[in-house]
């Protein structure tokens, strides 16, 4: 069931050689959602000097993802031994580091994992001794703690609890808390479009990435995480992170974007494969490709902003200010971002006689190109780009069957053979995207798409995936 079950392999006999002390199993994990796998796992101690020297227990699970995941990490203190809750470790046991937050292969390993768990836990001593008295109070908790590190999560606790089903209600995960991922957090919020929306902050720091003001106001159904497990069970994950290396070319700047997403979209895909992946990073429809390539989910489910926010505009262009309502019910902004769209209809009034069609295909074709400069005017700002996702969040949730120009795999559309993403009509639903729209034949449009497609295809066969 490992996807790279070879890769799995190769790195797991290296953490037997360098920790022979460790013991490996299948075991089977119990996610927060209730979902179950069968999981490589291995348990045993690490060497930390804090003063004196100490064997600290720890425990791995490798999710079936891996290496494109991180693995899930937690303490196995014996029972005389308590848990120093802080920075890396929580009062259940699990780790945290930075390590695994900016997991990405093959720069992560899980040697150079317990490597830095080493160095974090002889900065702060993650267990302690305890007492025969407090040993004895603590049976209890050891004992939950223990349900928790061979993956079985106390379903019935939570229930009393009165926490919420989680796969019974609509919820978003919004990965990356720079300003695009705010701007849709915040137009989400203000949509009222779910019950409850996830911002995953890959930033280092803790008042990174802007997430301390959405904190200090509380807005409402938000929470804020760092954990991908935080995610389990959404229904439309969105993806708005961009790499801000010091990448010199623009295909350096895409390779950077590739290399993040290795370690974003398993393991996003992990905990929730029955989600819609929503791309809005840059450039859209390479990164709305990539996302395809590395979560293995069908092509309907996979789909980037494209020109939905292009297509709103020029709509309500040709409606409210060169008062063309008619010719706006079918229009459409289409094929890639930026200068390269092109204006398309998905269907027109069929004239009397060749001169009549002739005459109203060229007045539509003055009104489109008037409105296509008004629209070279708009910018696309986070906020603005925040309300588009909203507003495909929204027909996705609710199964509205609306149609978008969205970025979806275009190979067998205007004579396109090639693996490539671009904007088109397209129907949303809750699985995605249920038809695509037919649009009207326009030989230029054509020539313009399949010209966007051989670009698009070109850079994508320079990149590593």
């Amino acid at each position: 069931q490992y996807k790279f079950r070879d890769l799995t392999i190769e790195e797991l006999k290296d953490v037997s050689k360098t920790y022979p002390n460790f013991t490996f199993s299948m075991n089977t994990y119990t996610f927060k959602d209730g979902s179950q796998k069968d999981l490589l796992n291995f348990s045993g101690t690490v060497p930390v000097k804090y003063g004196n020297s100490y064997n600290i227990p720890i425990r791995l699970w490798i999710l079936d993802s891996h290496p494109f995941a991180p693995p899930i990490c937690f303490l196995k203190p014996t029972a005389n031994m308590g848990i120093s809750v802080g920075k890396h470790v929580d009062a259940r046991g699990r780790i945290y580091l930075p390590y695994l937050q900016n997991w990405s292969h093959p720069k992560s390993t899980l040697t150079g994992l317990i490597k830095e768990m080493i160095a974090k836990f002889e900065e702060e001593l993650p267990l302690y001794s305890l007492s025969s008295s407090d040993a004895a109070r603590q049976s209890e908790l050891l004992s939950y703690i223990a349900k928790i590190t061979e993956g079985e999560t106390d379903m019935k606790s939570r229930s009393k609890m009165g926490g919420k089903n989680e796969g019974c209600f609509n919820k978003i995960t919004v990965v990356g808390a720079g300003d695009l991922g705010i701007a849709c957090v915040l137009a989400l919020a203000a949509k009222d479009v779910a019950d409850k929306v996830v911002l995953l902050d890959l930033s280092e720091g803790a008042a990174k990435g802007g997430t301390m003001d959405l904190e200090i106001f509380a807005v409402s159904n938000v929470e804020i995480s760092k954990d991908f497990s935080a995610s389990a069970d959404s229904k439309v994950v969105v993806l708005t992170v961009n790499s801000l290396g010091n990448a010199q070319t623009y295909l350096d700047v895409i390779q950077s974007n590739v290399d993040l997403f290795r370690g974003i979209i398993p393991a996003v895909s992990h905990y929730s494969q029955n989600a819609v992946l929503l791309v809005a990073s840059h450039p859209v429809e390479v990164m709305t490709f990539v996302s395809w390539k590395l979560s293995s989910f069908p092509k309907s489910r996979v789909i980037g902003v494209g020109a939905n926010l292009d297509s709103e505009r020029f709509r309500y262009i040709l409606t409210n200010l060169l008062k063309a309502e008619v010719l706006a019910k079918d229009a459409w902004v289409i094929g890639e971002q930026g200068e390269d769209k092109v204006p398309s209809w998905t269907s027109c009034n069929v004239a009397a006689n060749q001169t009549e069609a002739m005459a109203a295909r060229n007045s539509r074709e003055k009104v489109a190109s008037r409105a296509m400069e008004v629209l070279k005017g708009k910018g696309q700002r986070s906020w603005s780009v925040g309300l588009s996702v909203a507003d495909l969040t929204d027909s996705i949730l609710k199964d509205k069957r609306k149609v978008h120009s969205v970025s979806t795999l275009a190979k067998g559309c205007c004579n396109i053979n090639s693996e490539v993403f671009l904007s088109l009509p397209c129907i949303l639903g809750t699985s995605g995207v249920i038809e695509m729209v037919r649009l009207e034949e326009d030989p230029l449009v054509q020539e313009k798409l399949q010209s966007s497609a051989g670009s698009i295809h070109d850079l994508q066969q320079q990149l590593k995936l």
